[in-house]
């Protein structure tokens, strides 16, 4: 836990209630999204139990197994989950646009919308991860064929929870997770896992105290868990009912028994539907942050992309990477992990604040400036100078002594796309600048050399807010500078120690009776 979000979690116990910890929202919302509420029979690791879900808030869809031992109901329910989930994922394929990327710039087609997947927790998306890995090897044809349907949801489902690995991704969501990064609770990250009270302390009902309202919210017959997971009490009602069904004497007892298992699992599954559309009321009130669009662009180039595999092979995932695909996947991991961080800083001051604390950040005010310096070509970081590089110069004041050194690169947020290197840095009181001492005297003072962000131009005068003004104040970090990962070679080109050239992927017999659990 950072120390912002310590300071946050014990504002929030002492006022009662909760405190932000972003100024935006870090996350895509869909319009809309689709709702997924699945609940496991206990004991088995994806054994389908029920499920509510749906785009429409008002109009919830509710999936039962009566016998959730019985595998040609489960996969009953999963052909049911998929006349939810496939429509909706066609529809996302509907519009396209046209855009530029990779070197050089060539045009490219991806979808203007995107599935989004949003689960109650962490253990929805684990549950996700294990149906699709469960369905998407399934044969449609001899014995125990499925429907077509079925492995095709299967494949969604897993390229869907591949992408939750990806911090940027908001293709595969949990409501805690969301609700968690943009508020914090007095109560503990494990108590956060429990959607009902992380929304009770964020929003509690007038009158009433966050902690007053958590403790109400955790009675399991106010709330009942959020799933996959049910409560043991329930499970005692529910095998009673199941096992009733199983012995009912006639097609009228049992259709009465199922009707009156459905009604248990409404009363298990409603409450958490309406808290899940809660949460998304309370994301959707925050602005999005500046890269939240950008991201969600690489979701759909990503999800076009996928979709034209199935469209050209439909093949689906192995049950095992290869060696090449395995480094590939890492590399993209590192990646989407330093820039989602630097991008939510860059986005949001408070994200900022975490790391000037932790001595990756300074902020300070510009208090003197050379918009027209000029150095000489080859280095050197003397003032004038011969006709040379256009090198602008600002000098910002700090009351701290800046936690970056000499000689570092920086970026600023209020200018992205403008490279800042910290000259000097000057003790005010009068030590000296290699003192590590940050609390004494009159300040201390950084020279930056500016290069870059100038419309273009390499010689004064630069466009008019490309260089900071006296008086602004500015930030200055050295986050959001990437590093290109190192190039992988071909899969062709795989060595020896590590399998060398991959074999095409063709599903066998094999992986279709994998077992569910």
């Amino acid at each position: 836990m950072s120390l912002l979000r310590t300071v946050a979690t014990l504002r929030a116990a002492a006022l009662g209630r909760a405190e932000r910890l972003t100024t935006v929202r870090h996350q895509q919302l869909a319009d809309p999204p689709f709702v997924f509420i699945p609940l496991a029979l206990a004991g088995e690791a994806c054994a389908p139990l029920a499920a509510m879900a749906g785009t429409d808030a008002g109009h919830p869809v509710l999936l039962t197994v009566e016998q959730p031992r019985d595998r040609t109901r489960r996969f009953r329910f999963a052909e049911q989950l998929a006349d939810l989930l496939l429509p909706y994922v066609d529809e996302c394929r509907g519009d396209s646009e046209t855009y530029e990327a990779g070197r050089p710039k060539e045009s490219r087609e991806r979808f203007t919308r995107a599935p989004q997947i949003l689960v109650p927790n962490q253990g929805g998306i684990a549950f996700t991860r294990l149906l699709g890995r469960s369905t998407r090897l399934r044969r449609t044809d001899g014995p125990y064929a499925v429907a077509p349907s079925v492995p095709t949801l299967g494949k969604w489902l897993t390229w869907a929870a591949d992408q939750a690995d990806f911090p940027g991704s908001s293709t595969l969501l949990s409501m805690t997770r969301m609700l968690g990064d943009h508020w914090a609770t007095g109560q503990s990250s494990t108590e956060d896992a429990h959607l009902a009270a992380l929304l009770a302390w964020i929003d509690p009902p007038p009158g009433m105290t966050g902690a007053q309202a958590a403790r109400l919210a955790e009675d399991p017959a106010r709330h009942p868990p959020a799933g996959p997971a049910t409560d043991p009490l329930f499970d005692r009602t529910l095998s009673e009912l199941v096992t009733a069904y199983g012995t009912a004497a006639g097609d009228r007892a049992r259709a009465a028994t199922g009707r009156a298992i459905e009604a248990e699992l409404r009363t298990q599954l409603a409450p958490t539907w309406d808290l899940m559309w809660r949460g998304i009321e309370l994301l959707r009130a925050l602005p999005p942050g500046g890269h939240v669009e950008e991201r969600w662009a690489l979701d759909r180039a990503l999800f076009t992309g996928y979709a034209s595999h199935l469209d050209e092979s439909g093949l689906p995932q192995p049950r095992r990477d290869h060696a090449a695909g395995a480094a590939r996947r890492l590399a993209r991991l590192e990646d989407a992990v330093a820039r989602y961080e630097s991008q939510r800083a860059f986005d949001d001051p408070l994200v900022m604040a975490e790391y000037e604390l932790s001595g990756e950040a300074f902020t300070g005010t510009v208090t003197a400036r050379e918009p027209d310096r000029v150095i000489e070509s080859g280095g050197g970081g003397g003032r004038g100078g011969k006709a040379g590089l256009f090198r602008p110069l600002v000098t910002l004041r700090t009351e701290q002594r800046p936690p970056i050194g000499e000689g570092e690169t920086v970026l600023s947020p209020d200018r992205p796309g403008q490279k800042a290197e910290i000259l000097t840095i000057r003790d005010l009181g009068g030590s000296d600048s290699s003192d590590s001492d940050g609390g004494a005297g009159n300040g201390f003072e950084a020279d930056i050399q500016l290069s870059g962000g100038f419309g273009g131009k390499r010689k004064p005068p630069a466009p008019p807010g490309s260089i900071p003004e006296i008086g602004e104040q500015l930030c200055y970090t050295t986050l959001g500078q990437y590093v290109a990962s190192a190039q992988l070679p071909d899969d062709a080109d795989t060595p020896w120690t590590h399998g060398g050239p991959p074999q095409p992927y063709e599903p066998t017999h094999e992986d279709a009776e994998e077992t569910w659990e």
